[in-house]
Formats: structure tokens, C-alpha cells, sequence
């Protein structure tokens, strides 16, 4: 562990473990790590969402991702996440205000990707099983280059947005996109084909 985080082997066999398709409990200890890197996340945030300035965001985004973002993504706060171990960033993306990444199954936004206001980005679940319930299922998000999300969108565990592909305002996703597509509804549904 490096400043009381854990080094990228650990984060790494955290991430194997999440996305298994295994139901981890509550009480592996597994969750011992993440919750101490939820801490230090939280602590980042609650500054990156005070600072009222766009570098200041920017550079707390980085240090909470743990990677060096372009310099070409733009990130108006508020913003909330998690763990944010698990996301990475490409080139040219734009977050709006409000948005909300829980990145435990891992999120991974390519290059000229925009995200409206108010997205959540879920990686996250839990068994429907009442006695395995507090238990954690993970599985990742990929949102391809040039998409869209709109206001207020939310997309769900194990889901891919294609290339260009559009989600519209207040869509919730729960299968993959196809690429220049245009989803909408809850859930949402195919709407038409960009051409």
C-alpha cells in the first residue's frame, strides 16, 4: 500500500474478484480494501466539489481515478463517485454537472464521448435472494467513442453504448447499444438508426 491505498496488484485482484460473476458477501474481506479507498474517494470528491474551479476538478479527477486525465476532458461539478479506481477516461469527453459514476465493476469512456447532466453510471448490483442481498455483483460499463448519454440517463451494469450511438434524456439502459443508434425509454428501446 502506497499513502495508505493499496498498489495496483491489489486493485487489480479487487477488480478480478468484483466482475467473477461470484456473489461477494458482505463481510469478505475484500470490502475492508474497498472501503478504505471509498474514504480516501469521498474526501477527494467533497474537494473536487467545493473547489469551484474547472482545473482544480480536473486535477482532482485525476488524483481520484488515479491516472493523469487529458487535458481535453471537461468535468463541471458536482460530481460523485465511489471507488473511482475502476474508470477510465478517454480524450475529448465532456461530464456535465450532477453526475454520478459507481465504478466498481469498472467504467471505461472513450474518446469524444458527452455526458449530459444528472447521468448515473451503475456498475453495481445486488442478488435478488433476500439472503444474499447485501452481497455485491459487479459488472462493467462501456461507453464507445463519439456516444452521447442524455440528461438524466442511467445505465446499467454489463452494458456497452456503441460508437456514435445516442441515448436519449431520462433513458434507463439495461442491454447494450448498438452503434449509431438512438435508445430511449424505461427501459429503453431502440428508436432509430443515425445516418
Amino acid at each position: 500500500m502506497m499513502n495508505g491505498l493499496p498498489n495496483n496488484d491489489v486493485l487489480s485482484e479487487v477488480y478480478r474478484k468484483l466482475i467473477s460473476g461470484i456473489i461477494v458477501p458482505l463481510n469478505d474481506p475484500l470490502f475492508k480494501i474497498i472501503n478504505g479507498v471509498c474514504e480516501s474517494t469521498l474526501r477527494l470528491v467533497a474537494q473536487l466539489n467545493s473547489s469551484g474551479d474547472l482545473d482544480h476538478a480536473h486535477q482532482l479527477l485525476s488524483e481520484i481515478i488515479g491516472k493523469k486525465l487529458d487535458e481535453t476532458v471537461t468535468l463541471f461539478p458536482p460530481f460523485m463517485t465511489n471507488f473511482g479506481k475502476f474508470t477510465k477516461i478517454g480524450k475529448h469527453v465532456f461530464i456535465n454537472h450532477g453526475c454520478s459514476f459507481l465504478d466498481l465493476g469498472g467504467i471505461t469512456i472513450e474518446d469524444h464521448v458527452l455526458i449530459g447532466p444528472q447521468v448515473k453510471l451503475v456498475t453495481e448490483n445486488h442478488p435478488l435472494d433476500p439472503k444474499d442481498r447485501r452481497g455485491m455483483l459487479a459488472r462493467p460499463i462501456h461507453i464507445q467513442k463519439n456516444a452521447w448519454i442524455g440528461a438524466g440517463a442511467i445505465i446499467l451494469p454489463d452494458v456497452t453504448i456503441g460508437e456514435n450511438a445516442v441515448v436519449a434524456a431520462g433513458a434507463v439502459v439495461s442491454k447494450n447499444v448498438e452503434a449509431n443508434s438512438v435508445v430511449g425509454g424505461v427501459p429503453a428501446k431502440f428508436l432509430k438508426t443515425i445516418t
